[in-house]
């Protein structure tokens, strides 16, 4: 009886499973490394929506892999840490949109300070644990690509095709620049993020943070302390950030309420407009022009963070001037403190009384009512022998305009027949317009006698304001507009009124100024000698007709930025 051939030792099943085995590995492997690439190609996709963004997502994607490539020489987790930072670059530029209307730029990186983290990490209160969280889950999964990864490259090839990427990103960015109103729209967050950073990096080696020119005509002189000395009685100053209104008459077509707009003239009976320097939401900016008594488009690409920038190193401003002259200055803010550094900036312009929100107790948005009540309680307590500045900043008629805000309030009011949010907020002004009127009126029963200088202003147009000036306008042709300072976007109003006080007339007290002169003309109506600085920007005022900035192309803000650099008003800028 024949014996059956048997199979040699490489033919039997256990070999071939462990030839299967290796061969799954290595497609795991294959896998490990292609993931991550695949990945970000179809986010690429989805948020690039032209050639320019691609392309600058591709030479960022190519520096991110490069270099993390040269660091650790594993493709895999190269690929994988190269992914999680656009993902994450891309979910806050989503974040930032929601707020503030814009995407995430470099200068956000290149100006992180504690105050930031603080904000977020109190508005988010569960942030620093999914943080940790995250971390936990993310450092198993890297050690397993670390793990897994089959390849090993050098690294002074990575490096230089890091730099290659990088020098091809710079010339790009540098002769095709992207234009900045594309920062309000909702995409390409990885490329517009890549090449702002070339940008800025470029301005802040060529000019800092802030325009100022090499040397200056002339010189000022630092004021003494107890150099003031009114030739009359001084009134107690209350200034009012009116939130987000304007007067909407400028645009064609708006179904109105019987009697808008005597809330925006002033107790002369005059209407008076004011330039903002921002849109649709940077109260910051304006909170800046009115304190500081400067232009935040002295700052470039920067302006974003101008508070950010200036506390401790702008050390000028209404307070300080109204603080030499013997007032007691303070200021009630609706956020918190650590947003975007207010009351860092705040106390640097001379604000010596400063509460926020949590001081307050305010909610997310409150009534003007609210802040005026606040602010009467913090007036008797303030308001002693020395006269008092008090800024006012009100919360009520910001954004959104989507739903009815407190409509246990104004019962009687019936919409005009305008879009959602258009009613809307012509309902929240009008709430505005009769708390203002309680307020004036609890002034003069809490301070009988007293004499009182209130000046209000709108600190910028709502969001949905170049839509109503412009319908014919895409997004496109709005952002140009707002690029290049179109005064239809930024005009809003400021008024003078007065109690038991004669507001002085001066020539400064125009009937269209700039936002930084705001602090000068409260000076000129309430009658107060100027120190140096506002002194010489009174000339620059009456000079350019109340322009600031846009005076010879910024070169007069520019001018006096130097002087004041040179009289130690401003620091490390």
């Amino acid at each position: 009886m024949a014996i059956p051939p048997q199979p040699g030792p490489t033919a039997g099943p256990p070999a071939a499973a462990a030839v299967s085995g290796l061969a799954a590995v290595s497609i795991w492997r294959w896998l490990a490394v292609a993931a991550p690439h695949l990945a970000a190609v179809a986010i690429m996709l989805a948020t690039e929506v032209d050639f320019p963004g691609r392309f600058g997502f591709l030479l960022t994607w190519g520096i991110l892999n490069c270099f993390w490539i040269a660091l650790l020489r594993r493709p895999a987790l190269s690929g994988a840490l190269s992914l999680t930072l656009v993902v994450v670059l891309i979910l806050l530029s989503r974040f930032k949109h929601d707020v503030a209307q814009m995407t995430a730029n470099f200068v956000d990186v290149m100006v992180i300070d504690h105050d930031t983290a603080a904000f977020l990490f109190t508005i988010f209160p569960d942030l620093r644990w999914s943080v940790i969280s995250a971390a936990l889950v993310t450092l198993p999964l890297m050690a397993a690509l670390w793990w897994l990864d089959p390849f090993r490259f050098r690294r002074l090839p990575s490096a230089a095709s890091a730099l290659a990427c990088l020098a091809g990103l710079v010339g790009y960015s540098l002769a095709f620049p992207d234009q900045a109103w594309r920062g309000y729209f909702d995409d390409g967050y990885v490329s517009k993020f890549a090449r702002s950073g070339v940008i800025a990096v470029s301005d802040f080696i060529q000019f800092g943070y802030m325009e100022k020119d090499a040397v200056a005509d002339g010189r000022l002189k630092i004021p003494l302390v107890d150099s003031c000395h009114p030739t009359r009685p001084r009134p107690n100053i209350v200034l009012i950030h009116d939130e987000s209104s304007f007067d909407i008459r400028q645009a064609p077509g708006v179904k109105l309420p019987a009697g808008y707009g005597g809330h925006f003239k002033s107790f002369d009976g005059k209407q008076r407009k004011f330039l903002a320097e921002g849109n649709g939401g940077p109260s910051w900016f304006t909170e800046y022009n009115v304190l500081a008594g400067l232009s935040s488009r002295s700052f470039g690409r920067f302006a974003y963070f101008v508070t950010r920038i200036a506390s401790g190193r702008v050390e000028r401003g209404l307070p300080f001037a109204l603080r030499r002259c013997g007032y007691d200055t303070l200021s009630l803010y609706p956020a918190l403190g650590a947003f975007m550094s207010a009351r860092n900036f705040q106390l640097t312009t001379g604000i010596q009384h400063f509460y926020d929100a949590q001081d307050l107790g305010a909610s997310e948005i409150e009534t003007d009512s609210f802040f005026y009540g606040k602010a009467l309680g913090l007036m008797s307590k303030h308001l002693a022998s020395s006269p008092l500045f008090t800024f006012v900043y009100l919360s009520a008629n910001h954004f959104p305009w989507d739903f009815r805000f407190r409509p246990d309030l104004m019962p009687a009011w019936r919409d005009a027949g305008n879009a959602p949010e258009v009613d809307e907020y012509l309902r929240r002004q009008a709430m505005s317009v009769q708390d203002y009127a309680a307020f004036v009126a609890s002034l003069k029963k809490q301070f009988p006698g007293k004499p009182f200088l209130i000046v209000r202003y709108g600190d910028h147009q709502p969001e949905f304001s170049p839509h109503l000036l412009d319908p014919g306008l895409d997004e496109g042709g709005i952002g140009k507009k707002l690029e290049s300072y179109d005064p239809s976007y930024y005009a809003t109003y400021y008024a003078i009124d007065a109690i038991n006080f004669e507001p002085v007339k001066s020539p400064a007290v125009m009937d269209t100024v700039d936002g930084p002169y705001l602090p000068l003309v409260i000076q000129e109506a309430a009658g107060l000698p100027l120190d140096p600085s506002f002194t010489e920007q009174r000339e620059i005022m009456l000079r350019c007709k109340g322009l600031f900035y846009a005076c010879r192309n910024g070169a007069e803000a520019s001018r006096f930025n130097r002087l004041l650099i040179d009289a130690g008003l401003i620091q490390g800028l």
